[in-house]
């Protein structure tokens, strides 16, 4: 337990009097030679993830799946510095969990090649998820499944590669491309035949990109349709969230995305209501102000010793840190415009140290709420479930695939 855990004051009983509880023990899952006492999952953000903020995360929470932010198939078999940075793990780290995404089923072999070989991980997940333009365009991320035997031939050639080495292989999906195009009873069908230790999956289509309200139905159905664990994953914005996902869906554990975005303490929340604890974390600018100076040590730590990158990269959490917190938009500029630790311990020490999130705000959504107009796709890619000569000259004949990020 971490100091700022054991410190921290529980929340108002009179905001929340009535916290959920599980209706049923959640058991501990077992992924390949991997253990999983709590099934809770960091569910994998690009410009996010990296080992600072999953240590931060991990310390906090239970023993589960802290999973790294997406790796580029192609750049990492071409050794791109970005990804092989995005590779690192604290030494603390365990599982290791890495995140692969890619569309040409030969060069993401390749990859899982190369994750096994030098031991970068112990656990593969592939990312069917990613919603984001320049992704499903190309045919991948969320794109990916409609086409069946692509999505299949993915799957077969990871779990060949990385099964004989004891690394289990997951992976994450969403209900579809749009209401018209759903994919994911499939998909969790084909993932659990190829050999998929488990799934996740986002309760909303490509076309709803991270706006409105995740259908959880979606993941009650999966859960009902396959044999092997399913996570859920949308709109947990707190403990009580996850909870209420367990009892609604039966899912077999729960995955954070952006409920966890300047609150890495929602880790011990859930570990608590999972264990039918009513505490829950109530810090004080105070305490989270100190979150944010060691957040930039680690930062500076994984950009090697380059404090500039390091607040650079911190920006964005410190929008999210002090969401919600009385701090003015003179003190968050200000933030935006430090150029190294100096400067932001200098900042954190005129925060008021007894300010408090207001109870209205507190488990609210986190992070932008964006609605995609439209979903891009590789052209003619709804024509066929399966993909055509064609269509795979176009995806990997000039090997389209950016290891430059």
């Amino acid at each position: 337990m971490s100091a700022f855990e054991a410190d921290a004051p529980t929340a108002d009983p009179a905001a929340d009097p009535t916290p959920a509880r599980l209706d049923h023990a959640l058991e501990p899952l077992r992924l390949g030679p991997i253990d999983v006492p709590t099934p809770v999952m960091l569910s994998p953000m690009a410009g996010v993830t990296n080992w600072p903020f999953r240590v931060l995360c991990e310390e906090y929470g239970p023993d589960g799946l802290y999973v790294a932010e997406m790796i580029t198939a192609r750049a990492l078999v071409a050794r791109n510095p970005k990804a092989l940075r995005l590779c690192r793990f604290a030494p603390q780290e365990r599982p290791r969990s890495l995140q692969l995404y890619g569309v040409n089923p030969s060069i993401v072999e390749q990859a899982a090649r190369i994750v096994v070989d030098e031991h970068m991980a112990d656990h593969v997940d592939l990312n069917f998820g990613c919603p984001v333009p320049k992704v499903t365009r190309r045919g991948g991320g969320s794109a990916l499944p409609w086409k069946t035997d692509l999505f299949a031939d993915i799957i077969r050639r990871v779990v060949g590669v990385c099964a004989p080495a004891g690394v289990p292989v997951t992976a994450k999906f969403r209900v579809g491309i749009d209401d018209g195009h759903v994919t994911f009873h499939e998909a969790g069908r084909i993932a659990q035949e190829e050999g998929c230790a488990a799934v996740t999956l986002h309760a909303r289509t490509t076309a709803e990109y991270y706006g409105g309200h995740s259908d959880w139905s979606r993941i009650a159905e999966l859960v009902d349709e396959l044999d092997i664990p399913v996570f859920g994953n949308g709109d947990i914005w707190g403990a009580d969230d996850a909870v209420r996902m367990v009892n609604e869906t039966g899912c077999a554990g729960v995955a954070i995305g952006r409920g966890c975005q300047g609150r890495p303490w929602i880790f011990a929340d859930i570990r608590h209501a999972f264990a039918g604890d009513d505490e829950r974390a109530d810090p004080t600018l105070g305490e989270v102000g100190a979150i944010i100076v060691r957040h930039a040590e680690l930062l500076t730590r994984f950009y090697d010793g380059d404090e500039r990158m390091a607040v650079h990269d911190l920006r964005k959490h410190v929008a999210w840190y002090l969401k919600g917190f009385p701090v003015g938009g003179r003190m968050r500029r200000a933030f935006m415009e430090c150029e190294g630790l100096d400067d932001v311990r200098r900042l954190v020490a005129t925060l008021d140290p007894q300010a408090r999130i207001p109870s209205r705000v507190v488990d609210k959504p986190r992070g932008r709420v964006r609605f995609a107009k439209k979903v891009h796709l590789p052209y003619g890619w709804l024509d066929s479930r399966h993909t055509t000569h064609e269509e795979r000259e176009r995806l990997f004949g000039d090997d389209p695939m950016d290891a430059g990020y």
